[in-house]
Parts: structure tokens; sequence; C-alpha cells
């Protein structure tokens, strides 16, 4: 995954949600590595997206990044979300939706994946459940040439069904965790995210 910092102005609004959905995405399946650390460094702190609402936690991401180290940053990814058997954070819906991993709710997620025409790719380890693949589909249905698929409706039902009941809780689950510091900042900006999304999908009946 090769993401920009995402630049924008308001006209290209879609843009920005887009390429900000493919940034989350990116810094929660792997810790940032240098090229990311650097586009930081010379990232606008402006916010990218959405404006006011989302100034500050995006300014706050961005300080963040450029006070964190590379070893810094895999350090704590792999302190959080690491480590063998049970991570100290989970980044799965299913956990936040059942109390387990690959329950139902990944059933019924393969199932509206399926039904979009969406399959994982076989590079990625980690079940269709996880944070970072979710976003990704965000990006998709935002930015995807499908007009049948990347639209505002399925936008709606897909953010409403599977992100918008437990993000909230994996955002704070981050915030609280004593380790955490980009990361922190990171669930800042994702909560604040998930609900001016949440806003606009309200706004859009």
């Amino acid at each position: 995954m090769n993401e920009r910092i995402p630049v924008t102005s308001a006209l290209d609004e879609e843009v920005a949600r887009a390429e900000l959905y493919g940034l989350l995405a990116r810094l929660w399946y792997a810790a940032p590595d240098a090229e990311l650390l650097e586009a930081f460094q010379v990232a606008p702190t402006e916010a990218p997206a959405a404006g006011a609402f989302l100034e500050e936690p995006w300014r706050q991401l961005v300080g963040m990044a450029r006070g964190t180290g590379l070893a810094e940053a895999r350090a704590e990814y792999d302190a959080l979300f690491g480590g063998i058997g049970k991570p100290e954070v989970y980044l799965f819906g299913s956990h936040y939706l059942s109390g387990f991993l690959n329950d139902k709710p990944l059933a019924q997620l393969r199932n509206d994946l399926d039904r979009l025409g969406l399959a994982r790719e076989e590079s990625v380890s980690e079940s269709e459940d996880h944070v970072a693949c979710l976003f990704e589909v965000m990006r998709y249905l935002i930015a995807g040439d499908d007009v049948e698929v990347a639209n505002l409706t399925q936008q709606k039902v897909f953010f409403s069904t599977h992100l918008q009941a437990w993000l909230p809780a994996m955002c704070e689950a981050v915030s609280v965790h004593p380790r955490a510091r980009f990361y922190a900042a990171l669930a800042g900006l994702t909560r604040a995210f998930s609900e001016v999304e949440s806003q606009g999908f309200d706004m859009s009946h």
C-alpha cells in the first residue's frame, strides 16, 4: 500500500475522503515506513477533508508523526497490535461486535463483499474484518470506477453495517492504552473522521 498524505481543496471532497480512508488503512495495517514518516514531515497541518472538525486531530497526528522515529513507530505497533496470541488491542470488527474473532459478523461481511464483487488479496493475512481492510473497501466504494458498486448508497450501507457500531470502541481502546502515542493520535483522527462520515450519511437520506 503506497499512500500519499491527502492534500486537497474543498472542490474535491470525494477524492479527499478516499485518500483519507487510504491513509488510515495503511497506518492501521502496519507501522509507518520511512517514506510515510518522511511525508508527514512536509504534510500540511490543515485537515485534508471535511474542514474544521478534523483540523485538530489531523494536526495532532502530524505533530506526533514528526516526533516519532521509525523504530519507535514499529515498536509501538507491535506492542499494541502484534505479539503471539492475544494482542493488547484488537483491530477486528468481529471482536467488538460479538466478542469472538471469525464469528457471524465476519460471515455477513464476506457475503457482502462477495455481493460487491470484492475478494481479499492472497497476500493479505488478516481476515476481512480488520479495520484496514474495511477502510480499503470504503476507499473503493468512494473512488472505484464501477458506479453500480462505487456509489453513496453502497458506502452508507457498508459503513453502517460493518464499521459504525464498533469503530468508536476500538479507537477508545487504543486511546487509553498506556503504550499508545502515535496510535493514540491516529485513533483520535479515526474517531473524528468516522463521526464526520456518520453525520454525512445521516444527512444524505
